[in-house]
């Protein structure tokens, strides 16, 4: 069966181009989507503006995106030498945010930012653990790690936006829900660089 990811009929890899611009759609659309949960935490307070949201934001959900979608094109064409430092992807979201004026000294001093820190930091972890490559022992340490954070970010949405967003209640509960999905659905695209190589054979002339 084949499919607009999949590639051409004849079995050939998709260009890198296409699995690309296909990780750059979806990291913006999963960015934007984020930006809907961070809006939820502020509520009133909630503020839109150019650098906020599209430069900390969807920018670095669009290189993440891109970063991916290249992995799997590397994945699918036998790897390269290094290609697997580009799990580190999603660091973009933790290190955009911090090149805001002020932000590093907000984030030292007072602790802001640091959800977009543990957005990367369960990614990192959940998706090298869920890619079932290298020692047992270290998956599940970075797993439980990374679950242990989701936790903690999820069961923090009452804390920080209030009785509103109670868990009790059908708005605070599918905030954490909405965040809680979409980590995952991050974590579950980190683990492409860790992902086997696919190994094409030579069909003979």
């Amino acid at each position: 069966m084949t499919g607009p990811m999949s590639g051409p009929a004849d079995g050939r890899p998709r260009s890198g181009l296409v699995l690309i611009a296909a990780g750059t759609i979806c990291g913006i659309a999963w960015a934007a989507g984020f930006r809907s949960y961070m809006s939820e935490l502020a509520g009133t307070d909630s503020q839109i503006d150019w650098a906020g949201t599209f430069a900390a934001i969807l920018l670095p959900g669009a290189v993440t995106g891109g970063l991916l979608g290249w992995a799997e094109h590397l994945r699918r064409t036998g790897g390269r030498p290094r290609w697997r430092w580009l799990a580190l992807a999603p660091l973009a979201f933790a290190v955009a945010p911090m090149l805001m004026p002020g932000a590093l000294v907000q984030f030292l001093t007072q602790g802001l930012g640091g959800g977009a820190v543990a957005v990367a930091a369960i990614a990192l972890g959940c998706g090298y653990s869920v890619s079932g490559r290298g020692p047992r022992w270290a998956r599940l340490v970075t797993g439980v790690a990374g679950v242990a954070l989701l936790a903690a970010l999820t069961l923090a949405t009452p804390a920080i936006g209030g009785a509103r967003l109670a868990l009790s209640e059908p708005r605070g509960a599918w905030v954490a829900v909405l965040v809680a999905s979409f980590v995952v659905v991050l974590a579950l695209a980190s683990a492409i660089p860790h992902l086997p190589v696919v190994r094409r054979s030579i069909e003979p002339g």
